[in-house]
């Protein structure tokens, strides 16, 4: 098992962990990591990992076997030893750049309230795809509204719920914008807003910012079709 600390503190930057393993690609498997895995339409995190004066730039994070995640060189080059002691550091603009986008997708989807079929997150802007017929009419008055929620400066928090709980309050569910998988344990839930005043509350494994004040100001890009009820929107960052 590799400890996610992505999830512990996404702001987390660097920190030290010991080799575990290697995979037979010549991926590279901590005992726990700041470099979150790519997943959930979120791209892995790249970065840098050095020991005893030697330094290996890795392209990416995957999920590896288990609960493991593998970090992929950027080149065939030697591998830190099973055993050693390494300091990760993270290309922190691009993950930060994809807090910022990751949260921003989820205001998107309460902007237009359609149910979501799709997603992907790059580090200047995302897109969700939509369960909906038609485009939306008024392409200012959902950009208005995005930024109307980043103005708000709400507060970005987590939680957990026990799959059994959440069966028996089956009332939670009706407020997620997806609906979780079964059989995975406890469910993460990602609150943009207080407890009692949220704007959106559903399952994510992801990173994000803490407040929505940090997303900045946001640009509604092309609205594509993509068959007959189904609606691509691109969402930008304006910096």
């Amino acid at each position: 098992m590799t400890i996610k600390l992505f999830l512990e503190d996404p702001y987390q930057r660097d920190a030290t962990a010991t080799v575990v393993a290697h995979t037979a690609e010549g991926g590279i498997v901590l005992d726990a990591t700041v470099f979150y895995t790519k997943g959930g339409g979120q791209p892995g995190d790249s970065g840098v990992l050095s020991w005893q004066g030697n330094r290996l730039a890795i392209a990416t994070a995957v999920k590896g076997e288990g609960d493991q995640i593998v970090l992929v060189p950027s080149e065939p080059l030697s591998l830190p030893p099973v055993g050693a002691q390494v300091m990760q550091q993270l290309d922190w603009d691009r993950r930060h750049r994809h807090m910022r986008v990751h949260t921003a997708l989820h205001l998107l989807s309460v902007a237009v309230p359609f149910g979501v079929t799709g997603g992907a997150i790059s580090a200047t802007h995302g897109r969700l795809d939509f369960d909906m017929p038609d485009a939306p009419e008024d392409r200012q008055a959902i950009e208005e509204t995005l930024n109307d929620f980043v103005e708000r400066d709400a507060r970005v928090s987590e939680g957990w719920i026990a799959e059994a709980e959440l069966e028996a309050a089956p009332q939670l569910v009706k407020t997620m914008a997806v609906k979780p998988p079964r059989g995975s344990g406890d469910i993460r839930l990602v609150r943009i807003g207080e407890e009692t005043d949220w704007i959106d509350l559903q399952p994510c494994g992801g990173t994000h910012v803490a407040r929505t004040g940090e997303i900045g100001a946001l640009r509604l890009g092309k609205i594509e079709k993509k068959g007959k009820m189904n609606r691509r929107i691109y969402l930008h960052l304006d910096s």
